[in-house]
């Protein structure tokens, strides 16, 4: 595995130690500016922070370090703060491979990633795994991995197209940059003794290496008991309650703001109201699309809403840099700006704006003036990375059709309701027509859809379907190979022979997101590598992703973020029913239940 020349504390320290001194000199001094800093919370005018060979040397009044060939920027006027770090995402989620997201999230101040990549593990495994994680290691922006828990989501709900195991996860452990357990999602298994849920933590806790938690329940019980198996996080917190329960009781709190799911507005009142002390709180994005990266940000605008919602900015900083560098035990070498640590500094007009104007890796200037100063390399991924769409076959619209076993006019449904804004779902009930051949009749003022999921990795032919409520698409159909988290082909639409046309014409491009009408290609994203993420730049997949997004709304749906709100539909650890390729998921009793209702 190729790795970043990025130098260890311990090959240095001479060198920083003699620059600290005066005895040689820096090759970069940041001067005058006001320091953040996050370990007493104070902010320090006037202060210099010398760089050598990659680590910060000395911060106060640097003049004794400045040499012939020492770089110096001036700060004056501007705040000096440690780049920002991302405790829980998917870079998946941002259709764009790991380099073309560092370009993006470097510019706004993000200099290091705790990335979960089991998107791709659904598809390729510890395979996929070890490509995403390998392109991240020779990047300027600090990648870091935390392996793939729950590869499928579920064991009886769904099929993905790999499966990853205790010694799967015990081997990632010891690859250097890896360091800890993704999301352990599947927490029924946790609280219930499942082996291999719980050989995963071992696993994990035995390296030394940190438990990343997904627990969306209120049952305090199960809660306590899931904390007390070793995970020690959770990032699906929604309410203020929740956050307090989980704070009380040791957990870190993650509190998240991607494109989808705004939960700083609620979450972050367990500072601002019951004052709780922030020191286990980090903040989060868990999903973002490309779009939101360029108009909003990255981290940097996950700590601007804590702002925005009261927090003191120093605070809110704490909560993006130091909190998560000591949750994940790397804060040796992050997370504040300090001798020893990497040169990792971002230079900030306004702290309420968190604009950064100059940011700085591992004491090089990585962004400045509006463009990137540094190389990014691009990563090979194999063949197999783009052929991961299998179908049985080209399928037609007959495939579509829900046949009602009721034998009546009519008959009642079980409907999957969709809520805006969030991950979560509501188990519904409809009644719907029945035609003479059996085949269910959807009525355009129930702004029900027909739903499809299609195994895409084995080839099988199986297929299972269902019905949604709450798109509102009056028209046309859509189809995704991004269905979290087994990534199987999802197609919703109101008619089946649109369904077919868009499950076909994705298969061609070989997966991503597509939009259909009247036999005619609105607009689509195509996602080569894995059916998950696009080879191409950042500007070109936010030019797709807009024309999506247009052609979602042509089609009459008019949600926030409608693209991940419909990848979730098949999601079968986040209540409260949801559609796999073996159907519909009961997942508050973890159980497959039957589209019609007895």
């Amino acid at each position: 595995m190729k790795q970043s020349a990025r130098k260890k504390l311990y090959e240095v320290s001479r060198t920083l130690a003699n620059v600290a001194m005066g005895k040689a000199k820096a090759d970069l001094v940041v001067k005058g500016g006001t320091l953040v800093n996050v370990y007493t919370g104070e902010l320090l005018p006037q202060t210099d922070v010398a760089v050598a060979e990659g680590r910060i040397a000395f911060v106060g009044n640097a003049e004794h370090t400045i040499g012939e060939d020492t770089v110096v920027i001036d700060a004056a006027g501007r705040h000096i703060v440690p780049g920002l770090l991302d405790g829980h995402m998917h870079v998946e989620s941002t259709m764009l491979s790991v380099a073309e997201f560092a370009k993006a999230a470097l510019s706004k101040g993000t200099t290091g990633i705790f990335m979960d990549p089991h998107e791709i593990a659904n598809v390729f495994g510890a395979e996929g795994v070890r490509w995403m994680h390998e392109e991240g290691q020779v990047l300027p922006l600090k990648v870091y991995t935390t392996f793939p828990s729950c590869v499928p989501a579920t064991d009886h709900l769904e099929d993905a197209g790999a499966s990853l195991n205790t010694g799967d996860i015990a081997e990632g452990m010891t690859w250097d940059g890896v360091e800890g357990l993704g999301e352990v999602m599947n927490f029924p298994g946790v609280v219930f003794g499942d082996p291999k849920m719980h050989g995963e933590i071992q696993a994990t806790m035995e390296a030394g290496k940190t438990v990343t938690g997904h627990f969306p329940s209120d049952d305090e019980r199960m809660l306590q008991a899931y904390t007390a198996s070793g995970v020690t996080s959770c990032h699906e917190t929604v309410t203020r309650e929740q956050g307090l329960a989980k704070l009380r009781i040791g957990m870190h709190l993650m509190i998240r703001e991607g494109s989808a799911w705004h939960d700083v507005k609620e979450v972050i009142k367990v500072v601002t109201e019951d004052k709780v002390n922030p020191s286990n709180i980090l903040l989060v994005t868990d999903d973002v699309y490309p779009q939101t990266l360029i108009e909003q940000g990255h981290m940097n605008h996950v700590v601007r809403r804590a702002i925005e919602e009261g927090v003191d900015p120093v605070t809110a900083i704490q909560m993006g840099t130091i909190n998560t560098a000591r949750y994940f035990k790397v804060d040796g070498d992050l997370g504040g700006i300090a001798p020893g640590k990497c040169a990792d500094l971002l230079l900030i007009g306004d702290l309420r704006r968190m604009e950064p104007s100059t940011v700085i890796t591992d004491g090089k200037v990585a962004y400045d003036d509006g463009q990137l100063r540094v190389p990014f390399p691009a990563y090979p991924y194999p063949p197999q990375a783009r052929a991961s769409v299998k179908l049985a076959r080209p399928l037609t619209a007959a495939d579509f059709l829900y046949r009602s076993a009721s034998g009546k006019e009519q008959t009642t449904i079980h409907v999957i309701d969709v809520i805006e804004n969030s991950a979560r779902t509501a188990k519904g009930t409809a009644t719907v027509k029945v035609d003479g051949d059996g085949i269910v009749r959807l009525a355009a003022e129930q702004d029900i859809t027909a739903l499809a999921c299609i195994d895409r990795h084995r080839g099988s032919g199986e297929l299972s379907l269902a019905f949604a409520r709450g798109f509102g698409l009056k028209q046309g159909a859509v189809a995704s190979t991004v269905a979290h988290d087994s990534h199987n082909l999802l197609v919703m639409g109101t008619n089946p022979e649109d369904m077919a046309f868009a499950a076909n014409e994705l298969a061609k491009l070989g997966g991503g997101m597509i939009a259909v009408l009247d036999g005619q290609v609105l607009a689509a994203v195509p996602m080569a590598i894995a059916g998950l993420m696009s080879d191409q730049p950042l500007e070109t997949v936010v030019t797709q992703v807009k024309g999506l997004e247009a052609a979602w709304k042509q089609l009459g749906c008019q949600l926030n973020a409608p693209f991940m709100t419909f990848s979730l539909i098949a999601l079968p650890v986040i209540p409260e029913l949801r559609i796999t390729n073996r159907g519909l998921a009961d997942v508050n009793e973890f159980k497959l239940v039957p589209v019609e209702i007895d």
